[in-house]
């Protein structure tokens, strides 16, 4: 599954940013809400979509869950690091101190815990914008 979401007015810079989380309603809100933020959105419910969209388009930043149907978010973002310059950030329910590490061993650039706080989102999107 793949959709790109238009951009609403922002102020600041827009991100293009590819979302990879196959909980529905938590996919919707995120897209939703980064489009309020005005960044531009594409969505993947899983790792396989995930690699498609990547090899395709350009991101600025990839928020990624870790725990996908297919796969691995830590295989996603190792494999699309090796690739291009790209953000990423983990999304997930996993937030002990080796997950953090594995998550940086992967090539994750910030780690949040669900349920995402969207403050802390949007200041991690600020600091990669900046």
């Amino acid at each position: 599954m793949s959709e790109d979401r238009t951009r609403d007015s922002y102020p600041g810079k827009s991100l293009r940013i590819l979302v990879v989380e196959d909980h529905g309603d938590t996919l919707d809100a995120l897209s939703r809400l980064l489009t309020h933020f005005g960044h531009e959105i594409s969505v993947a419910d899983d790792a396989q979509s995930a690699r498609k969209i990547i090899g395709s388009k350009e991101f600025d930043v990839v928020l990624c869950d870790i725990a996908l149907p297919d796969g691995s978010g830590y295989d996603v973002i190792a494999e699309v690091k090796r690739k291009r310059p790209v953000k990423a950030v983990a999304l997930t329910g996993f937030g002990a101190p080796d997950d953090i590490e594995r998550g940086k061993e992967a090539g994750f650039d910030f780690h949040l815990t669900k349920p995402v706080d969207f403050h802390e989102l949007r200041a991690v999107l600020g600091q990669i914008a900046a």
